[in-house]
């Protein structure tokens, strides 16, 4: 391991790389302690801890919600842009679809719409908490001047982070937005022990002996969890591919056998970062109107620690993982291209039944990947609960994150390894 770390480190291009996400992961944790002026803070932390949303919605911001800083809305403009765009992408609109088949040029066109879309939410965003503050009596000042300027701040904040992880992404380490998210939750990670001390320890001296079994079957618990993630992450159904003789000029190039692996889940953490932020929407605008019928039964059904809530993720996250396993894997190129080389499914027709088989074969490896996920995601909230824990936030949503992005940027680096025929991370 030593090894790899030093082979990784001599290569000067992605020492660069690492050393630019590391800057720029240090400007966001300094940003998340920069607040933003014109919030009375006392007042403001007192009444924050008593809902679970904020508590969700700090633990995306790495504790900058709480703060009030400049990041406190997090990444969550851009996801909810990423989320519309992937949408109006799938067939409602048609000029996204032909930018989509266009290449760099259509990519860089969408991505255009993305940040102006990113740009629109947080404006909105940050103006709904700047009225939704002013109404519970938490800001300071009380002109329009100083409304603005919080508005500004947080506009500009999570736009900031938008571009923070584009440059993450084309000049660092792995998926920007994803390793935002991710040093995020691990800079939340110390309140889990914070609160096992307080509702174990300090509020039960008398059962120490007691109190240390119940954290040594709770870590076991948790690392047992990441095994399974990590397994599942893992694991990929491959598809047996034949490729028949061809000869090209006066080169004749003999069938080889080789295979198409599709991984079960072929999404990764997307799907549960979606799903979050799409039902953090609803809530965040029944709290600004608390006082009406409908705003009081989301409150009450789609609080972050309610059954509905739970249950409306896990569908969620099952919905996005088959949309987007489909939009990662096309099996139309797929097979089109097996047939442009020669090469066939061994006992399926190529064309049309190739394509078919490996729809089939996606729908059911997908089926079992987003069981999986929804399974994960409510798993460590019941081991939480069951251990008179509260830390809702810390539960199988972060663990996914924190093991997928992990994967993610391990392989990337890992592939920068295997070019130049260094033994990677991942045996």
């Amino acid at each position: 391991m030593l090894q790899t770390i030093a082979s990784l480190w001599r290569l000067k291009h992605l020492r660069k790389r690492i050393i630019f996400t590391l800057f720029v992961i240090a400007i966001y944790r300094i940003g998340s302690y920069l607040p933003v002026p014109g919030m009375n803070q006392a007042t403001f932390q007192q009444n924050a801890h008593n809902g679970a949303l904020f508590d969700l919605m700090n633990m995306f911001s790495g504790g900058a919600f709480y703060r009030f800083s400049i990041f406190a809305m997090g990444v969550t403009p851009y996801i909810t842009a990423s989320i519309i765009m992937q949408l109006l992408q799938s067939g409602v609109v048609g000029r996204f679809e032909e930018w989509q088949k266009e290449g760099e040029a259509g990519r860089q066109k969408l991505t255009n719409f993305t940040r102006y879309m990113t740009l629109g939410l947080a404006l909105i965003q940050s103006a709904s908490l700047t009225y939704a503050f002013h109404r519970e009596g938490l800001l300071l000042a009380n002109d329009w001047w100083s409304y603005a300027v919080i508005v500004i701040g947080l506009t500009a904040g999570g736009t900031l982070l938008m571009w923070f992880g584009e440059m993450i992404t084309e000049k660092g380490v792995g998926n920007g937005i994803s390793i935002i998210i991710f040093v995020s939750i691990i800079s939340q990670m110390g309140q889990i022990g914070q609160e096992i001390y307080q509702n174990w320890f300090y509020a039960h001296p008398d059962q120490l002996f007691l109190n240390v079994i119940k954290v040594g079957i709770l870590v076991i618990g948790i690392v047992a969890i990441f095994a399974l993630i990590v397994y599942v992450q893992q694991a990929e159904r491959r598809i047996p591919v034949q490729y028949a003789k061809r000869v090209v000029g006066r080169t004749v190039y003999s069938g080889q056998q080789t295979h198409i692996p599709l991984k079960v889940n072929a999404a990764g953490v997307i799907p549960v970062i979606f799903a979050v932020s799409l039902l953090m929407l609803p809530y965040m605008a029944a709290s600004y109107f608390p006082t009406r019928a409908w705003a009081s039964s989301i409150l009450r059904y789609l609080s972050p620690n309610s059954v509905w809530y739970i249950v409306l993720e896990v569908v969620l996250i099952i919905l996005f993982t088959f949309f987007y396993t489909h939009v990662q894997i096309n099996p139309q190129q797929l097979a089109e291209q097996l047939q442009k080389y020669a090469g066939y499914i061994p006992g399926v027709r190529p064309g049309a039944d190739t394509e078919q088989y490996i729809v089939r074969v996606i729908n059911r490896i997908t089926v079992f990947g987003s069981l999986f996920l929804g399974f994960i995601s409510v798993l460590p909230y019941l081991l939480l609960s069951g251990a008179s824990l509260t830390a809702v936030y810390f539960g199988g949503t972060s663990l996914l994150i924190i093991v997928g992005v992990s994967l993610q940027t391990l392989q990337q680096m890992e592939g920068q390894l295997l070019q130049r025929h260094y033994r990677g991370f991942i045996r």
